[in-house]
C-alpha cells in the first residue's frame, strides 16, 4: 500500500517538536488547512468546532507561558486552538438552509431538531460532541498540513484556563488541542506502534 497517497500522509505525520523559527506559512496552505478541518465528520452536521489561529508574534509570546514553556509555541509557524462547541445545538439553522434550498424535508428538519435538543439537554453529551467532533476537526488539521510538507505537534501540556481568559474565549467553546505547525528543523523522534495483533479484537472480546 506505500503507492497509496492518503496512507503514505498517514504514515509520515509524527510530532514534531523543533520547528524551522521565522518560516512564514502562506496564507493560501493555512486557508486550505483550516478548510480541510471545516470538512471533517460532525454528529448531526453541526460543526461543533472554531479555530483560535496563533501567529502573531505578539500573541505567540502570550500563549507560550500558557503552554509551559514549549519552544515549539514560538518557533513554529501558527498554533491553532481547536475548541469544541459545547452549544452546537444552536447550529442548528444549516437545516433551515437545507429546507430553503430544497434538500430536505421540513418534517426531517423539525425532527433532527426535536433530537438534538433533547440530546442537548445532558451536559455530559454537550461535552463529550464538543470533544469528539473537535478531534475530528484536529485530525484533518494534521493530515492536510503534512500533504502540503509542513508538520504538526499536537499539544494537551497547556492551561487551558489560561488559554479563555487570555485569549476572551466564550463560554460556548472549550479548548480541547493545540496544534503546532510549520517546517521541521529536526525530524520527530521515533515512535513505535503496538502490532495490531495487540490492538484488534474481530467479533468480541
Amino acid at each position: 500500500m506505500s503507492n497509496n497517497e492518503t496512507l503514505r500522509v498517514i504514515s509520515e505525520r509524527h510530532a514534531v517538536k523543533k520547528y524551522e523559527k521565522g518560516f512564514v506559512m502562506p496564507e493560501a496552505d493555512l486557508n486550505a488547512i483550516l478548510t480541510a478541518a471545516s470538512e471533517a465528520p460532525s454528529s448531526w452536521n453541526l460543526q461543533h468546532w472554531k479555530f483560535l489561529v496563533i501567529e502573531s508574534e505578539a500573541d505567540k509570546a502570550k500563549l507560550l507561558p500558557i503552554a509551559y514553556g514549549q519552544s515549539q509555541i514560538v518557533d513554529s509557524s501558527v498554533t491553532i486552538a481547536v475548541l469544541g462547541d459545547l452549544e452546537a445545538n444552536r447550529n442548528t439553522f444549516i437545516y433551515d438552509q437545507a429546507v430553503e434550498a430544497g434538500a430536505l424535508p421540513a418534517e426531517v428538519r423539525d425532527a433532527l431538531v426535536g433530537q438534538i435538543n433533547g440530546a442537548y439537554q445532558s451536559a455530559q453529551t454537550a461535552r463529550d460532541e464538543a470533544i469528539r467532533n473537535a478531534s475530528f476537526a484536529s485530525q484533518n488539521i494534521m493530515l492536510a498540513a503534512r500533504s502540503l510538507g509542513y508538520d504538526t505537534c499536537p499539544m494537551g501540556g497547556y492551561n487551558p484556563q489560561q488559554l479563555v481568559e487570555t485569549f476572551n474565549i466564550p463560554a460556548r467553546y472549550i479548548p480541547t488541542l493545540l496544534i503546532t505547525v510549520g517546517k521541521a528543523a529536526e525530524p520527530a523522534r521515533p515512535a513505535g506502534r503496538f502490532p495490531l495483533s495487540e490492538t484488534v479484537v474481530k467479533g468480541s472480546f
